[in-house]
């Protein structure tokens, strides 16, 4: 028998651009639950500041001031960005998977995605955070947390939904192996 090492090397290739957007999008949703619910038990604090935080990305800092009533384009413009931005990072995550064939295996990829998260976390809060300031009060543990787990979720997502793909995309044979 003849034993074949993976190699992690860089490799051309077009991720599954699909799966990634699904990827996305479910990381995303159960990264927003979890700041959500972080901000309003285990900090005390309403959910509606977080969102307005991130509303103010793109309707500027005056979404941080506005009142403390739901307001539907502070709504949608937070849930556009954190969506958007959610499903770039699973993208990005998916051709660095693909790409070093990091998706070989679930546990590879978790671990990826974990170190992604990490790394997504540093670049929020410590890069863009220099224009977007008004984030400095959310960075902390919980934060990085979330980014992990948003990394974990994103990189077993696609794995999952990719593998899946592809199986059903594969030629069948009629002959028995």
């Amino acid at each position: 028998m003849e034993l074949h090492m993976q190699s992690h090397h860089y490799v051309r290739c077009r991720p599954d651009w699909r799966a990634a957007v699904v990827a996305g999008l479910i990381a995303g949703t159960a990264y927003m639950v979890l700041e959500l619910l972080t901000a309003r038990f285990l900090f005390y604090l309403g959910a509606w500041d977080t969102v307005k935080m991130v509303a103010a990305i793109i309707l500027g800092r005056e979404a941080l001031s506005s009142p403390d009533a739901f307001n539907w384009t502070i709504v949608l413009a937070a849930a556009t960005v954190h969506y958007a931005l959610s499903i770039i990072l699973a993208a990005a995550l998916a051709l660095i998977l693909g790409s070093f064939r990091l998706d070989s295996s679930m546990g590879l990829a978790s671990v990826v995605g974990i170190v992604f998260g990490v790394a997504a976390y540093l670049l929020n809060f410590y890069v863009l955070g220099r224009y977007f300031n008004w984030f400095d009060e959310a960075r902390g543990w919980e934060s990085l947390f979330a980014h992990a787990l948003f990394g974990l979720v994103a990189a077993d997502a696609y794995c999952h939904f990719e593998r899946r793909n592809a199986a059903v995309g594969a030629p069948q044979s009629s002959s028995p192996p």
